[in-house]
């Protein structure tokens, strides 16, 4: 495997409100990765985007196709959700939570899921399309950073090492999103990969009256 596309951008008044959001991003050769961001890119509202958990987003080429399949009538071009990065071959059923990837020189490690917000659904004039990848697991997924260095387009991709328990991105999202299986967000809250922000969703979800 290896990088297809890498994007970015700088903030830019978005939405109804006019709010600052770098979701419309660009393509790029390449991007300068330290441990709480990239030097390419710069997030909009840092309270909910950004920082160490949050250093790169990447989204996933079969939940574009999905999101062709629903909504026909959009395009859905690659690089237009606000992503960070693609690999083809890298998807949120077949990538895990805690999982450490090399990318070219560099080294991350995946966080969490990307809880969806209403900036996808106004990023497309969509209604509720934020509520659809969410119930879909189709959010792509969030790294840290464990060894800093340039990511390139066509840096060459591989899985260095994976949890013998965790859970994979789509089904950690459905299951904090969805809330109706509470056996699966019990057994989710006892994973050590999982950051405290998820064990405290899972939590909730499988005491949920």
């Amino acid at each position: 495997m290896h990088v297809l596309a890498l994007y970015a951008a700088t903030p830019q008044p978005f939405g109804p409100r006019g709010a600052p959001s770098s979701i419309i991003k660009s393509p790029v050769p390449f991007l300068s990765v330290n441990s709480n961001g990239t030097e390419q890119d710069e997030q909009g509202n840092k309270k909910l985007h950004g920082g160490p958990e949050k250093v790169l987003h990447q989204y996933s080429l079969k939940n574009y196709e999905l999101l062709r399949a629903h909504y026909p009538d959009n395009a859905f071009e690659a690089g237009s959700i606000g992503e960070n990065m693609l690999v083809e071959g890298m998807e949120d059923d077949t990538v895990f939570i805690g999982d450490i990837w090399q990318f070219g020189e560099v080294i991350l490690q995946v966080s969490a899921p990307r809880a969806p917000c209403n900036k996808i659904s106004h990023r497309y004039e969509i209604k509720n399309l934020d509520r659809f990848v969410g119930e879909h697991g189709a959010t792509g997924w969030y790294y840290r950073v464990l060894q800093t260095g340039t990511l390139r387009v066509n840096d060459d991709v591989r899985l260095l090492e994976r949890a013998d328990v965790t859970v994979s991105v789509r089904d950690l999202m459905q299951c904090t999103y969805n809330k109706t299986d509470k056996d699966a967000a019990r057994a989710y809250a006892i994973l050590p990969v999982l950051d405290d922000e998820w064990r405290i969703k899972c939590e909730k979800v499988a005491t949920k009256s």
